[in-house]
């Protein structure tokens, strides 16, 4: 399927969103929004943004804002903003903006045409309210450098002091913020302070900077600029200007509030979009910071953005995550003001329980044991029928070629198996799934190594699945393929990236609790014959082994390669069990 025909099938319209059958779950900026449309706040109109900051990748906690924002603006029939924070040159790129711009449009949502925006769209404004700020004597060019900045700004427990540039003129601030954005002082020479209350107890309201030298040329402006403003300035006023009525973001913005308002009431702007919190999300067993998830790419611990291991929304859908399961995951955890770590496992159940019921089944042989049936005819091919995917039988049957030369797993047999193994042992026998019953004979060996080269067996020709005498009772049922006719492919086992679940603060620095086998890599395995034409993100259960999906950059007629997903179970359940 095209990455285009993927896009088209998962989009998300507004009857979705309001099906009947799954209404969004209640919250508080529901809440919000229901009374503000009562009493026709804004209008009775609902406008949102998304504001991400092309610094990196999506993580699956910018999918819950993305959820959010653009879910809200679908249920109230209203508009969601995709609007870049691009006001630091120094670390924005414009890989990050296509990457950012193509995982929103995955996720299933479209912002519309002429709802793209830029905070640098916005310069000549911003400009332009900064000279008022200080034609108000509201903001002040101040000559500290960055350590003095930070020094006279006090901390949690002493309050700040003023600038000894506070009190300048508001002709000489005029004249330093021009020459400021004509390029005559050197980056830390000056900064733009808004003039609000050194001995507030709010650090955010002591003076903030506002505007900054950065003689780095835009992606998007080039060398127009060498002054650009601060996040907390920028946002309000992009806010204001996009007729934005609910301004949602995360809980460590709560404190800059005040901020936003301040702004928006010294300069007396025709519209004041109301700010509203909610809880990040937080996941275990990762990490969400941008800073270490840049430090784990950098530093080449993962293989770059869209490493299956790590939380960003590439790699999950490298991983062979699907839109519906982590819209299904961001519905389910629901918004809340309290802060809670989300178990990795709940996002695991949603995109098993996508998968349980759209990926196609099919076989695979992870690590290869040869299985000969001695009494089968050396030169017969039968095909043994199985469904592609029981709840859809309109994709109908897969046919199996089976052969007197078969490959195993290689944990499927052991020669002294402890109690309770029911696979193939001496003289034990099972059924091969969809096929026969095989009994094991004998075992051939490396005279030198002792290693296990083949397992030798004999097959009940009564036994064939879906015939009479098939329903012959044994205990242990193994999935195979045939030697000759099914194919290589590179099989990823991918799994958490780190050992614990608070690799934060499990104590150490939390690189060193790095799961050495996040990533086996099985160069020989096998698939069915059909999965020749995989092509990039097909999903597959590989019966008996878990939910796969071929690999979205290095899958190709000539190398298959398959991500593993998700196992079938919870396979961590038992280890966090134990480690109580």
């Amino acid at each position: 399927m095209t990455e285009e025909a993927t896009m088209t099938q998962e989009k998300i319209s507004p009857d979705s969103v309001n099906n009947p059958e799954k209404k969004p779950a209640p919250n508080f900026i529901r809440h919000i929004i229901n009374e503000d449309i009562q009493t026709n706040k804004h209008g009775g109109n609902v406008a949102t943004r998304f504001p991400p900051e092309p610094n990196g990748y999506l993580h699956i906690g910018h999918a819950k804002s993305i959820c959010l924002n653009f879910g809200l603006a679908l249920e109230y029939n209203g508009v969601c903003y995709m609007r870049f924070d691009d006001t630091n040159p120094s670390k924005e790129d414009i890989e990050y903006v296509e990457s950012i711009m193509r995982d929103v449009r995955w996720l299933g949502f479209e912002w519309g045409e002429g709802n793209l925006r830029h905070s640098s769209d916005y310069f000549d404004q911003l400009y332009d309210y900064a000279i008022q700020l200080i034609k108000r004597n509201k903001a002040y060019v101040c000559s500290l450098s960055p350590e003095e900045i930070r020094t006279y700004r006090g901390t949690l427990t002493e309050t700040g002091k003023d600038s000894p540039y506070r009190n300048r003129s508001i002709e000489e601030n005029l004249d330093l913020f021009e020459r400021m954005r004509l390029g005559e002082f050197n980056e830390g020479e000056q900064v733009l302070r808004a003039k609000i209350n050194m001995q507030s107890p709010n650090i955010n309201l002591r003076d903030p900077v506002i505007y900054r030298i950065k003689k780095m040329t835009h992606h998007m402006t080039g060398d127009k600029w060498c002054i650009y403003p601060m996040y907390d300035y920028t946002h309000c006023l992009s806010d204001m200007l996009e007729g934005i009525t609910h301004s949602i973001c995360t809980l460590e913005f709560e404190d800059h509030r005040p901020l936003y308002d301040w702004v928006l009431d010294e300069l007396q702007t025709p519209c004041h979009p109301q700010q509203i919190e909610f809880a990040r999300l937080s996941l275990n067993y990762t990490v969400m910071s941008k800073r270490k998830l840049n430090e784990l790419v950098i530093n080449r611990y993962v293989n770059g953005w869209t490493d299956p291991r790590l939380p960003t929304i590439s790699g999950l859908r490298r991983r062979g995550y699907t839109p519906n399961a982590i819209r299904d995951f961001c519905e389910r955890i629901g918004v809340t003001k309290s802060d809670t770590c989300i178990d990795m496992a709940l996002l695991e159940t949603c995109v098993r329980e996508d998968l349980n019921t759209s990926a196609p089944r099919a076989f695979c042989v992870q690590r290869p044991l040869k299985l000969i049936i001695d009494n089968y005819p050396a030169d017969q091919v039968e095909y043994m029928e199985a469904p592609w995917l029981t709840e859809k039988p309109e994709l109908g049957v897969r046919k199996i070629p089976f052969t007197r030369e078969l490959f195993i797993e290689q944990e499927d047999f052991m020669e002294t198996p402890p109690k309770g193994y029911f696979r193939l042992q001496p003289n034990g026998e099972v059924r091969l799934r969809y096929g026969y019953i095989i009994k094991c004979i004998s075992v051939e060996k490396d005279p030198i190594t002792d290693e296990i080269l083949a397992v030798h067996c004999t097959y009940d020709l009564e036994t064939r699945h879906g015939m009479p005498q098939s329903n012959r009772k044994v205990k242990g049922t193994i999935h195979w393929l045939s030697a000759n006719h099914s194919i290589p492919a590179e099989v990823r086992l991918y799994d958490r990236l780190f050992t614990v679940a608070n690799p934060d603060s499990a104590g150490g620095d939390y690189k060193d609790h790095l799961n050495a086998d996040s990533m086996i890599v099985l160069k020989d395995s096998r698939v069915e014959p059909d999965l020749a034409t995989a092509k990039p993100e097909d999903h597959y259960q590989f019966e008996r082994l878990g939910y796969f999906c071929a690999d979205e950059f290095d899958n190709n007629a000539e190398h298959l390669v398959f991500n593993r997903t998700v196992t079938l179970r919870d396979t961590w359940a038992k280890v966090e069990k134990k480690g109580k």
